[in-house]
C-alpha cells in the first residue's frame, strides 16, 4: 500500500487594485492548497472557496482534511463520495499531479487528453464600472484581443456595451452578466449585444429562473454558468443555453470537468473553459481542457497583484503551457 500525506494551506493574493460583478468587490483572492505525497511524488492542487455556493475557506479546509482521514485517498472514491465543489477539486488535482510525478508521464498522457503545445487566447476581463471607466479600460487593454465584460443589469449595460464597442472596435467580446438581468429586460439587452458584435453571453438569468431562454430567440449565444456545475446538469439545459462554462471549482477536479466536456459535446453545446479568482497554479489543471474550448477565461493570474513561481506566462493576450514544475 502506498504511503500518502496530506498537507492543506490557506493562501492569500492581493488583486492588482479591486475586482468588481454584479454581487460585489473583492480585493484579495484567498485560496485553499492541498499538497498529496504519495511515495516520495508531491503533488498540489488549489481551490478558490465560493460563497455564492455556500462554500467558505474553513469548511474547504475541514472538508478536505475528514475526507483524507476517512479512507483512502484514491480518485475513484473522490469522485463518488465528495459533493463537487472547491475541496474535492483541489485534492482531485494533487492527486492527479503526483500520479503523473511518479509515473513519469504528463497529466495530460495520465488522463489521455492531447498535449496541447501552442499558445492560446484567453479572455481578459473588465471588471464592473461605469461605461465610460470599462471604455477607458478596455482601450488600456490594446494588447488584449479577447475582452470578458462583467455586466450589472438595465440600461447602464447597454451603455457599456456600447462605449466599450467604440472604444475597441477590434476587440472579440463575451460579456458576463452574474445572474443580473431581469427577464423583463433580456430582449432589450440581447439586441445591444448584438449590435455590440459579442461572441458570448454568460449566465444573464439567474441560476433555477432562466427557462425564459428557451422561448426567446437568442440573438447573442448564451453560456451557462451558475446553472451548471457538473455533467449530469447539461442535458436538461440545452434548451435555453448554447453554450457551458466548465470551471474545476464547480465541477469539484479536472475528473469531472473531462466528463462535463464530453456531456457538452454530445449535446451539441460548445464550451468555455473558466477559472474563479486565483493562481496559476489553479490554471495549469484546466489548461488541459483547451482542445475542447471555443473560448478559455483563465484569466485568474492577471488579475492579481502576484502571482506563484513558477507562473504560467501570459503575453499579448496569449496563455502559454502550463510549466511541469507548476504542475501536471
Amino acid at each position: 500500500m502506498a504511503s500518502i500525506l496530506v498537507d492543506v494551506a490557506i493562501e492569500t493574493f492581493p488583486i492588482a487594485g479591486a475586482f468588481t460583478i454584479s454581487r460585489g468587490t473583492r480585493r484579495e483572492a484567498v485560496v485553499v492548497v492541498a499538497t498529496v505525497e504519495r511515495d516520495g511524488a508531491v503533488g498540489r492542487g488549489e481551490c478558490l472557496p465560493y460563497a455564492r455556493y455556500g462554500e467558505t475557506v474553513d469548511g474547504v479546509v475541514d472538508a478536505i482534511r475528514l475526507f483524507s482521514a476517512s479512507g483512502p485517498l484514491e480518485r475513484s472514491r473522490l469522485q463518488s463520495e465528495m459533493p463537487a465543489g472547491a475541496a474535492r477539486n483541489a485534492l482531485d488535482c494533487a492527486l492527479v499531479d503526483a500520479e503523473a510525478k511518479r509515473s513519469g508521464l504528463s497529466a495530460a498522457a495520465l488522463l489521455g487528453l492531447p498535449e496541447i503545445r501552442e499558445p492560446r487566447f484567453t479572455c481578459y476581463t473588465l471588471s464592473l464600472a461605469s461605461a465610460s471607466e470599462m471604455a477607458s479600460a478596455a482601450a488600456s487593454a490594446s494588447d488584449k484581443p479577447l475582452l470578458k465584460l462583467k455586466l450589472g443589469g438595465g440600461r447602464a449595460d447597454m451603455e457599456r456595451l456600447a462605449a466599450i464597442r467604440a472604444a475597441r472596435p477590434d476587440a472579440r467580446l463575451v460579456a458576463d452578466a452574474n445572474e443580473a438581468w431581469s427577464e423583463a429586460d433580456l430582449v432589450p439587452l440581447l439586441q445591444a449585444a448584438k449590435e455590440a458584435r459579442l461572441e458570448l453571453i454568460e449566465q444573464p438569468l439567474p441560476a433555477g429562473k432562466d427557462r425564459a431562454l428557451a422561448h426567446i430567440a437568442r440573438l447573442v449565444p448564451i453560456c451557462a454558468d451558475e446553472s451548471v456545475h457538473t455533467s449530469g446538469d447539461i442535458a436538461s439545459l440545452a434548451d435555453r443555453y448554447d453554450a457551458v462554462n466548465i470551471k474545476l471549482d464547480k465541477a469539484g477536479g479536472i475528473t469531472e470537468a473531462m466528463a462535463m466536456a464530453r456531456a457538452a459535446q454530445n449535446s451539441g453545446l460548445r464550451i468555455m473553459v473558466g477559472c474563479m479568482l486565483a493562481t496559476s497554479l489553479a490554471m495549469a489543471p484546466a489548461w488541459l481542457l483547451a482542445g475542447t474550448a471555443e473560448w478559455l477565461d483563465l484569466d485568474g493570474p492577471l488579475l492579481l497583484a502576484r502571482d506563484r513561481c513558477p507562473a504560467i506566462e501570459y503575453s499579448n493576450g496569449l496563455m502559454y503551457p502550463p510549466p511541469s514544475a507548476l504542475w501536471g
